[in-house]
């Protein structure tokens, strides 16, 4: 079955330390992290989940980037140059490609009309990704589990992306004073994230992944053992799980999403 456009498949940290980040991550996130082969890579370092599936990849800045983005989530594009002009047309950019990874895909890195990056691409795999799995029970410790675009225009993102990606509104949660949280999807039963107001949440505008942890108490614990900070949370979600917004050593934000295991156990 062909992957629908739109669905997030691949994350990845720009760092300016990858010893410091992969030891980090490793730790928290139960992460086994390795140096890709070849060097056209130039030292891309490939993290897979505790079931042994890659999840995201750890790069230093190339020359000339400008500033340190941290967290980028790539969405699937079935014709990345076709998406690429969409997205132009629809009031964002693309800052560079689309270009050909050898063996890998092909991929451009996008911004939206927010100037909020991220990135599209067509991966050359014919099984396709298994980064993202929506809160899979223990099979899902270590995948992106959700994802979470704070901006100063909800409205606004929501159309940009809907005529990319066919997103439409699935729902929402009301905030009070903050807004709503508007899930997003194709159906109701295919929702892979939300949206909210960056102004009226405090939130830096930016896309949040949340990767799933086996045990969210002892996130926290090696979270801030490991040189991070957690921001906000633990906040329960509904299914009785419970999530952590976090900046990690670099002070790069993410976000973590696991049971208490500790307390259902006892």
């Amino acid at each position: 079955m062909p992957t629908p456009d739109g669905t997030p498949i691949w994350f990845e940290l720009t760092t300016a330390d990858q010893d410091r980040a992969q030891t980090f991550y490793q730790d928290v996130a139960g992460w086994s992290v390795a140096t890709a082969p070849g060097q056209e890579l130039g030292g891309y370092r490939l993290a897979n989940a505790p079931d042994g599936e890659g999840v995201a990849g750890l790069m230093s800045p190339p020359p000339g980037m400008d500033g340190n983005p941290g967290w980028t989530p790539y969405f699937h594009a079935g014709d990345p140059d076709a998406k690429a002009a969409a997205v132009k047309a629809a009031g964002g950019a693309v800052h560079f490609g689309p270009i050909d990874i050898p063996g890998i895909g092909r991929f451009a890195v996008c911004a939206d009309p927010q100037g909020i990056l991220f990135n599209i691409m067509r991966g050359d795999s014919p099984d396709g990704s298994t980064a993202f799995k929506p809160m899979a029970g223990e099979a899902g410790d270590g995948h992106a589990t959700w994802v979470e675009l704070a901006t100063p225009n909800p409205d606004g993102a929501l159309a940009f992306y809907g005529k990319l990606f066919g997103w439409t509104k699935q729902g929402a949660m009301p905030m009070g004073a903050m807004g709503d949280y508007v899930f997003f999807g194709s159906s109701e039963s295919d929702r892979p994230g939300a949206i909210m107001s960056s102004e009226t949440t405090g939130r830096h505008p930016r896309w949040n992944t949340y990767f799933q942890v086996a045990d969210i108490d002892a996130a926290i614990t090696k979270v801030t053992s490991g040189g991070g900070k957690v921001l906000q949370g633990p906040d329960e979600i509904p299914g009785g799980a419970f999530s952590i917004n976090v900046a990690d050593a670099e002070g790069h934000q993410i976000g973590f999403v696991g049971h208490r295991r500790a307390k259902s156990e006892g």
